[in-house]
């Protein structure tokens, strides 16, 4: 049977998923935006919170909304009209607006071979930036060997509102110099210095992409809907069911451990409209990401 639990600790609320043996379990913060702050299926632990990684410099396992990546000095034009987001990385705006916010945990269940809870974000006050009201809600179902990921937006405004998607997870690995990535692409973002899409640009990803000694921060516009990641010691599978996947990648200086963040979108969709959707008054958006395990 699984079971679903809730802690307090250093003035944050968690709620914890796992099976009956506690060899896969789930850990997820409500202040911190619904993330998962740490993951392991059969005692691999897959996701981890570091102590010298802070979570308001790495955005580990956010749900980034309503834009995934950066809007270049947080301006853009929606309809004919013209706003500002604040900023927060640098001149730009980065990673939307619900990575902070405490969510309210909903309708938890316990099943024999899988449980869930879900996690309730209303915004009732419209900002400056995206001056809109919204409900986001965030469904995790874990099994014995995957983790399904639910997102559901509703627009609960008068007027219709651009959105993207993102998810920012941060995977270990024993040894990330000889861990390789697997994903079918044949086209990526071309970024300036401050990571602004400026352009994209034709470019075959190989079929094993090996991440080596490669310093990465970039992003590509996936042909299907899979991603996978191979370490020495287990393998995941992502998948989503959004009719555009991109991908961005990215490996922190001295730590093994990669970034590989589904979205919807790129950096500066507002502006480029790449990826961009709109999402009407009293309309609802649902996009799942599962997550697959497996291990020798």
């Amino acid at each position: 049977m699984f079971k679903i639990s809730s802690k307090e600790k250093k003035g944050l609320s968690f709620v914890e998923l796992q099976n009956s043996s506690k060899t896969t379990k789930a850990k997820i913060c409500l202040e911190q935006g619904a993330r998962v702050v740490s993951l392991k299926f059969k005692d691999k632990f897959i996701i981890e919170d570091y102590s010298d990684f802070d979570y308001k410099e790495s955005y580990a396992s956010s749900i980034l909304f309503p834009f995934a990546s950066r809007i270049k000095e947080g301006k853009y034009i929606f309809e004919g009209n013209d706003y500002q987001f604040e900023t927060n990385d640098g001149n730009n705006a980065l990673h939307g607006l619900v990575y902070n916010k405490k969510f309210e945990l909903f309708e938890p269940e316990e099943h024999k071979d899988n449980c869930s809870a879900t996690f309730n974000y209303y915004e009732k006050n419209e900002s400056k930036g995206f001056p809109f009201t919204y409900f986001l809600s965030v469904t995790y179902i874990l099994f014995e060997d995957r983790l399904k990921v639910r997102v559901t937006v509703k627009n609960t405004d008068t007027k219709s509102f651009p959105f993207t998607l993102g998810w920012h997870p941060y995977f270990n690995s024993t040894d990330l110099k000889n861990s390789y990535l697997s994903f079918n692409s044949d086209q990526k973002v071309e970024f300036d210095k401050s990571l602004i899409t400026k352009k994209v640009i034709e470019q075959k990803s190989p079929e094993i992409f090996k991440i080596e000694e490669q310093q990465l921060d970039d992003c590509f516009i996936l042909k299907d809907d899979i991603v996978s990641f191979t370490t020495p010691t287990y393998k995941i599978d992502i998948t989503a069911d959004s009719e555009q996947n991109f991908l961005q990648l990215y490996t922190p200086k001295g730590k093994d451990i990669i970034a590989i963040e589904p979205m919807t979108g790129i950096s500066d969709t507002f502006n480029n409209k790449i990826g961009l959707q709109v999402l009407e008054a009293n309309k609802t958006y649902v996009l799942n990401w599962n997550l697959k395990f497996s291990a020798d």
